[in-house]
């Protein structure tokens, strides 16, 4: 780990900067800063600063305002992230606050030389004197208190009411990791030993078929046999397609919006199917190659709209459907602090219109008698069961199936599963039976 600890802060700055001032996805963004971090540590320390400070954004985002006499514009607007990010880890409290100023000051130094350094000591040192009436004057408003845009919560507090806010709250609580194991290459409870050996704690629970949820984070390279395909990383809710799709041998099965690949991969492992894999995205679709391939599995990769079958479909039925939509993705945000900031409230219709599109485009794609699954990562009813409402409405020869058995709570139509709920992240489930012509 470097020495003064400037450079995992200066990468955390830089990122929430590239978030919240330029709206790339952290994702995106990250990698590449990390390639300068040779330590694992510090990688690892990087990451979790830049997604709690993007986690308590207003917060940090107010108290930096309070604290510095005029706002950082231009260039030196890298010390105010650097500033919310030393904040947020003063009141994160892991390590002593003059370990956390000294290494702040570091990374000052690092984004905009000497000239500045004195305003960050002194800001941060500043805030250690008054932390008790700074903390007490943040303004009491959910944007604060919960650390999400406003549309956002409100949005939320409609679809569910008194419960919002706990399922708020569960969106700033650290995600487990959970792995799928390739049921094809090795049974669940035998790769549960081999992490057992290489010292990693896993438990499977009940319900999740081929899942292990780790005890604490690992790194992917610690895997054993990952790179052999013996396991991959999927969260417990994304691993219930496969159970959704009801599958058999010898089906001709579409995945489609298939990157980034870990619900095409499990279908495979599943069963024997002729599955095609379609995606908009033909880079991200490479992906979803080489995924299947870490995992010695074989599909027919398509790149194309699914709102637009005429221009890939080759007339041949299927017996299966996964529509594992384009939405909001606010049933990960746990996982992906980002997503609250890089989405708007004029997101979610647009969001809507096109998975309405998207289904009545493949629904004529589907045997009679065969089984279309709708997935989101959403938490939104005008992407979940309002959507599935309205496609039954639209379609006659559509009856959609109860799966009262499955996880989540009934969302009429579909099931519903909250953040934190079994441990997962947020997931939306409907599956509807073509009646026969």
């Amino acid at each position: 780990m470097t020495r003064d600890g400037s450079e995992p802060r200066a990468v955390a700055a830089q990122a929430a900067q590239a978030v919240l001032d330029r709206g790339r996805a952290l994702d995106t963004v990250l990698p590449a800063l990390l390639e300068g971090l040779g330590d694992s540590r510090d990688r690892s320390l990087a990451r979790r600063l830049a997604s709690g400070a993007l986690r308590d954004w207003p917060a940090l985002d107010w108290l930096v305002g309070a604290l510095v006499d005029k706002p950082l514009k231009g260039r030196n607007r890298q010390l105010h992230f650097l500033l919310a990010v030393a904040l947020h880890e003063l009141r994160d409290g892991r390590e002593p606050d003059h370990a956390i100023v000294h290494a702040a000051v570091a990374a000052a130094r690092c984004l905009r030389g000497q000239r500045l350094t004195g305003l960050v000591n002194g800001v941060l040192r500043a805030f250690g004197r008054r932390r008790g009436e700074l903390l007490a004057s943040l303004p009491d408003t959910p944007v604060l208190r919960f650390g999400y845009p406003g549309w956002l919560i409100k949005r939320v507090e409609s679809d569910y009411g008194d419960a919002a806010p706990g399922i708020l709250a569960a969106g700033n609580e650290p995600p487990p990791l959970w792995l799928r194991v390739n049921r094809r290459r090795i049974a669940r409870d035998d790769y549960r030993e081999l992490l057992e050996r290489a010292g990693i704690e896993a438990d499977a629970p009940a319900g999740f078929p081929d899942a292990l949820r780790l005890a604490e984070r690992a790194a992917i390279s610690a895997l054993p046999g990952f790179e052999d395909g013996l396991v991959s990383v999927q969260d417990g809710a994304a691993q219930f397609a496969a159970d959704y799709l009801d599958l058999r041998d010898g089906q001709r099965v579409l995945d489609a919006c298939a990157a980034p690949g870990g619900k095409t991969a499990h279908i495979l492992e599943r069963r024997d199917v002729g599955l095609t894999a379609l995606d908009i995205d033909g880079e991200r679709l490479s992906r979803v190659g080489n995924g299947l391939e870490r995992l010695g599995l074989d599909a027919r990769l398509v790149a194309g709209d699914a709102a637009r079958p005429d221009d890939w479909w080759d007339g041949k039925r299927f017996d299966r459907i996964l529509v594992d939509a384009p939405c909001s993705a606010t049933g990960v945000i746990r996982r992906h602090p980002d997503i609250r900031w890089l989405r708007r409230d004029e997101d979610i219709d647009r969001l809507a219109a096109l998975q309405g599109t998207i289904l009545d485009a493949l629904w004529p794609l589907l045997e009679p008698g065969g089984i279309l699954v709708y997935a989101t990562c959403s938490l939104l009813r005008v992407e979940n069961d309002e959507q599935a409402r309205a496609f039954l409405e639209r379609h006659a020869d559509a009856r959609g199936i109860d799966n009262t058995d499955m996880p989540g709570r009934p969302a009429r139509p579909g099931r519903q599963i909250l953040p934190g709920e079994h441990g997962c992240d947020g997931f939306y489930y409907f599956a509807a039976r073509r009646l026969p012509e």
